[in-house]
């Protein structure tokens, strides 16, 4: 089967006819040249393991799981069912959506300023600092470091009182720190902590039944592995550093989830709220979320908590439509949502080398981009050969 993956991808380097591109690539091929992509990833050292999943507002089109759920050669190989930490996909798949389910029910406005649910910004020259400023990282605000001492505390007094502060709309940042706010917002306002808001209001609604912040003990043998800062081998524990001190539950961080769960998510989102005969959102909050803004001299395009166009957009690709939006995940995940193509493409992995950046936004790229060739919008079989060499 390797053998003839390799084979059929050599036949696309040499063959340019249409008639080629959609009778062999959109049958075998449509397998051959991702699975080829996630292999060779695997035999860089990139990765693990992996899996990717395409689809659109009906369902799921095509999975291809390959590798292990870490470096060790006796470990589970990853499927559908495998739990990944899926790091600042938190964002997009828990806090950024519980702020928009308190948004629908009318307890908070996008310009609420900061100081009507944290008193602490009370008389600090910040309190013009807004929903929206957060939910597109334009609050001025930096990140910090977490201390394992009165964690929460220590977030809020340094978003009081940064030194380097700008005006908020004045520059997107990218900054954890805003959905550390957000996350504790949800508290504030429902009176819920931020993961039990969002198995209550989202995950149990869709049947998103393995989706959880501190994932259980018996879950283990299926929890994806992440690398610490010591290089020390993490399962079932946040791999980022602040999540893991603010115990676990944070709104930038410390979700895991499964491509099973995650794909109803997605399919939710591009209906436009509804899932199979429920509702999760109204149309009108899902177009508000998924909306641009634009920042930079429109050189940054956001939506409320989604990326549209910045320089965390690799998994766009090269054929995703200009209003597509998605995101990433440090761990080695992105989600890439184009309703305007009906297309989707989700990416877990087990992230091996965090060195070569370039090199793993590459993977991320290239798999998209021959997502949509392949499932959107066929080429030419020369077209996808280019595609396929890119790694």
């Amino acid at each position: 089967m390797a053998i003839f993956r390799i084979i059929l991808v050599v036949l696309c380097m040499f063959t340019a006819t249409p008639l080629f591109a959609s009778d062999v690539l959109m049958d075998a091929g449509r397998a051959a040249t991702i699975d080829f992509i996630l292999e060779q990833a695997i035999l860089r050292g990139q990765i693990a393991g992996g899996i990717v999943v395409i689809g659109n507002r009906h369902g799921i089109l095509y999975s291809s799981s390959h590798g292990r759920t870490s470096s060790a050669q006796d470990a589970p190989p990853v499927n559908e069912r495998t739990l990944f930490d899926i790091a600042s996909l938190t964002k997009v798949f828990a806090t950024a959506p519980a702020i928009m389910k308190l948004l629908e029910d009318g307890r908070i406005t996008l310009m609420d300023p900061l100081n009507r649910w944290f008193p602490e910004f009370e008389d600090t020259g910040r309190e013009e600092i807004t929903i929206l400023n957060l939910l597109t990282h334009t609050s001025g605000l930096d990140d910090i470091a977490v201390p394992a001492d009165a964690p929460l505390a220590a977030v809020i007094r340094s978003a009081t009182s940064q030194k380097q502060w700008r005006l908020p709309g004045s520059r997107f940042r990218y900054a954890d720190i805003n959905f550390i706010l957000l996350g504790e917002l949800v508290q504030r306002v429902s009176g819920l902590p931020l993961d039990r808001f969002c198995r209550e209001q989202l995950y149990a609604p869709l049947g998103m039944t393995d989706t959880q912040f501190l994932p259980a003990r018996e879950d283990a043998a299926r929890i994806a592995a992440t690398v610490g800062q010591a290089g020390e081998q993490l399962i079932g524990v946040v791999q980022d550093v602040n999540a893991r001190r603010l115990g676990g539950v944070a709104g930038h961080a410390g979700l895991f989830s499964n491509a099973s769960d995650l794909s109803r998510f997605v399919a939710m989102i591009m209906n436009s709220g509804h899932y199979h005969l429920g509702r999760i959102f109204s149309d009108r909050v899902v177009a508000q979320m998924t909306a641009p803004y634009f920042y930079s001299n429109g050189t940054v395009v956001r939506g409320l908590g989604w990326d549209i166009y910045s320089p965390y957009s690799a998994p766009r690709g090269s054929s995703f439509s200009e209003m597509s939006f998605g995101h990433t995940g440090y761990s080695g995940t992105s989600i890439w949502i184009d309703t305007e193509r009906d297309l989707f493409v989700l990416l877990l992995t087990i992230r091996l080398d965090y060195r070569d950046i370039r090199q793993f936004n590459r993977l991320r790229s290239t798999i998209s981009s021959i997502a949509v060739s392949v499932f959107a919008e066929p080429r030419n079989a020369a077209d996808l050969s280019d595609l396929a060499a890119t790694p």
